[in-house]
């Protein structure tokens, strides 16, 4: 149960995150970048979170 909510709320966030990206056009390409950036570090750091909690619910 705890693993299919930790894996919607990732999916979630991914999905967030690119429709995000999506939405901006009117943004320069650096506020872009810095943008990309922030949401990259976010995926890894849920990936991370998400590993970690596989492990220790097992």
């Amino acid at each position: 149960m705890r693993g299919r909510f930790v894996s919607g709320l990732t999916a979630g966030m991914l999905l967030g995150a690119a429709a995000g990206l999506m939405m901006m056009p009117q943004m320069d390409m650096r506020t872009r970048r810095k943008v990309s950036r922030a949401s990259n570090r976010i995926i890894h750091r849920a990936e991370a979170l998400l590993n970690d909690l596989r492990e220790y619910s097992m």
